[in-house]
């Protein structure tokens, strides 16, 4: 097959990570694969570095009709076989007005499990044959934004375990982040903005402080939130304790130093970042939100509480930092399952699968 995927993210966030690595795997099964994406962003760097054709083109969001305009003119130079669209900033709108303007037929990954209007659901998603979700949870708001059960598949997202066997070493981590050896080394990472839910776990930090030992909290990301968290953390006396590393392209190799990964999100299609907290053998804990159900056991790799319970998220936090054989056994647990239910080459098949549904129609 030849197939044409469209990924406009700027950073190499969760989701087009994923794209590469569906990427890698359906060139390494002999299909003819070209990454459309914008000129300098994550996806394009790391395609680059993985030997996966690119075609950049410039994509301002989703009301940029010059970047359909020339999508579609490239679909038809290219003539691929399907059209496979990933993000939601242009390239779902976009890009399926593009494959239904050059006649060919397209599929959408769905990634977020936010609820949307009917009518505006039925506009995004009327080109595609089938629309992928990332778990249950995104395929239950699908449907009720009115998208027929038919044209759903469920395709988790997958992670590379292997990398996380690679991970840098403790003392590495002290050193880049000023953490002492006897510290307990906590970790958050994702975009800073207010479903990420981050305010939660300074507020949980802050309880904290007042009944455990030395702690320290390393939150990754970056976002509008930004300015707003650090004002937040000033304010409950966190400036010690709490410290904003900001992007890190090299975050799967941080991971596996940390001793608890916190993820507080309060809406989630996954959360591909507890995946690789779990590759990491580092327990998770985090609320019971959309699809972090999925990817987080409760009380076998991690621990999930209410959405936004600052209390039982404090509670949670300090059972595993008093108890090394539990979050020992959450590690291996994580670890074992990630490389038994969420590898790769499972996850491409099934796009295969739908690829060859959507063109035996």
């Amino acid at each position: 097959m030849k197939i044409l995927h469209v990924e406009t993210g700027r950073q190499l966030l969760g989701g087009p990570q994923q794209v590469v690595y569906l990427l890698r795997g359906l060139i390494d099964r002999g299909h003819a694969c070209t990454l459309v994406c914008p000129p300098g962003s994550g996806a394009d760097n790391a395609a680059r570095q993985h030997g996966i054709p690119v075609r950049t083109l410039f994509c301002a969001g989703d009301i940029d009709l010059p970047f359909a305009y020339r999508l579609t003119q490239f679909i038809k130079d290219s003539k691929p076989d399907i059209v496979h669209c990933h993000s939601r900033r242009g390239a779902d709108v976009l890009g399926g007005l593009a494959a239904s303007f050059a006649d060919v037929p397209a599929v959408v990954s769905r990634r977020v499990d936010n609820t949307e209007m009917r009518v505006l659901a039925a506009i995004r998603y009327r080109p595609f044959k089938r629309v992928i979700a990332i778990s249950e949870a995104v395929a239950v708001a699908l449907r009720e934004a009115g998208v027929e059960d038919d044209r759903i598949v469920v395709i988790r997202s997958a992670v590379d375990a292997l990398p996380f066997d690679r991970h840098y070493a403790r003392q590495e981590l002290d050193a880049a982040f000023g953490i002492q050896p006897q510290e307990f080394a906590i970790a958050a990472a994702g975009q800073l903005i207010a479903r990420k839910g981050h305010r939660y776990l300074l507020e949980a930090a802050a309880a904290l402080r007042s009944t455990q030992g030395a702690f320290r909290v390393v939150v990754f990301g970056e976002g509008e939130l930004d300015a707003e968290l650090r004002e937040q953390a000033a304010a409950l006396g966190l400036e010690d304790i709490v410290q904003f590393a900001g992007y890190r392209e090299d975050l799967d190799s941080l991971l596996g130093c940390f001793d608890l990964f916190v993820h507080p999100a309060l809406s989630e299609g996954l959360g591909i970042v507890t995946l690789k907290a779990a590759a990491a053998a580092v327990p998770v804990v985090g609320f019971r939100a959309g699809g972090l159900a999925e990817s987080v056991v409760d009380g076998e790799t991690g621990i999930l509480v209410p959405p936004g319970d600052v209390a039982a998220l404090t509670a949670a936090i300090a059972a595993l930092m008093l108890d090394d054989g539990r979050r020992a056994r959450f590690g291996r647990a994580g670890k074992d399952r990630m490389q038994a239910g969420f590898s790769v080459d499972a996850m491409v098949e099934r796009h295969i699968e739908v690829y060859e549904a959507v063109l035996n129609e």
